[in-house]
């Protein structure tokens, strides 16, 4: 297990466009989401024990917003060859399994992973109506034991975002396990 943290963000950075095929059968794409006042990117896994300890905690929140205009999607785009528990087949019963309240989909290619600069399990990425980038860091200030959590730091960042702020401060890296990658596709 390699921790890793999310570099600094890059705000204002436009929300890159992506097809990706879901658990679910659909095909997602960013005009998938073009109603939603909010768009949070989730990149995770089912392997990583940073993602298994928020993982209902993430479920949580996406159920809290799944009335508003906030669309949550999860993105794994780890090597299923070398982390088979991160396979296609294994996200679906995975999203069964918890009943995500929203889409988990698959970057086989890591293409999507490469082209957001994703770099662990979780990244969060949030975007406001404007598909700007708003925040990009941690869920809340306590990965490992949600009773001890003081700080819901992206909670606050999609209201913040739902009551017209353009970005959020403060932002905290995000830490978790590195992508998975492809072998000689990126170190």
């Amino acid at each position: 297990m390699a921790l890793t943290y999310t570099p600094e963000a890059e705000l204002g950075e436009r929300c890159h466009d992506f097809s990706l095929s879901g658990v679910d059968a659909q095909t997602y794409s960013l005009q998938s989401f073009a109603e939603s006042k909010v768009l949070v990117l989730m990149f995770i896994c089912n392997h990583c024990p940073y993602v298994k300890a928020i993982e209902d905690r993430v479920i949580a929140l996406g159920r809290f917003f799944r009335k508003s205009e906030v669309s949550f999607v999860a993105i794994c785009s780890n090597d299923p060859k070398e982390y088979p528990e991160d396979s296609f087949e294994n996200l679906k019963l995975r999203w069964k399994e918890k009943s995500y309240p929203f889409p988990y989909l698959h970057d086989a290619t890591q293409k999507v992973a490469r082209t957001f600069d994703a770099v662990c399990t979780p990244d969060f990425f949030v975007y406001g109506s404007d598909r700007r980038l708003a925040y990009r860091g941690r869920l809340d200030d306590n990965w490992k034991d949600a009773s001890k959590v003081k700080s819901e730091d992206m909670k606050k960042a999609i209201q913040g975002l739902l009551q017209g702020q353009k970005t959020i401060s403060p932002q905290y890296p995000s830490m978790g396990c590195s992508i998975k990658w492809i072998e000689n596709e990126r170190t």
